[in-house]
């Protein structure tokens, strides 16, 4: 099945969208553009930690559970790896 073969792949939200392009497309590719979300995440982390932020972090995510600007940036790198993904099955 091709991942561009569904009339509807980009119909729903930026999550169902990529959980859907990620169950129909190359195995590995996922796996890779997962493994870099996750890496920057972790640099992302590290320099958090470094500058003594951990604790300042970890209270805007509890204060920011409903927050359109953060909805906003996990749409977005939800696109991005939908983009990444699709542009390398293409």
């Amino acid at each position: 099945m091709n991942i561009f073969d569904d009339d509807d792949a980009f119909v729903g939200t930026p999550k169902s969208n990529f959980f859907s392009i990620a169950k129909t497309a190359n195995e590995n590719i996922v796996e890779m553009e997962i493994d870099k979300m996750l890496r920057r995440f972790a640099v992302a982390e590290k320099m958090l930690e470094e500058r003594g932020l951990e604790e300042e972090q970890e209270q805007l995510m509890r204060s920011m559970v409903i927050d359109p600007e953060l909805d906003d940036r996990t749409n977005s790198l939800y696109i991005e790896l939908v983009g990444n993904i699709v542009t390398q099955c293409e």
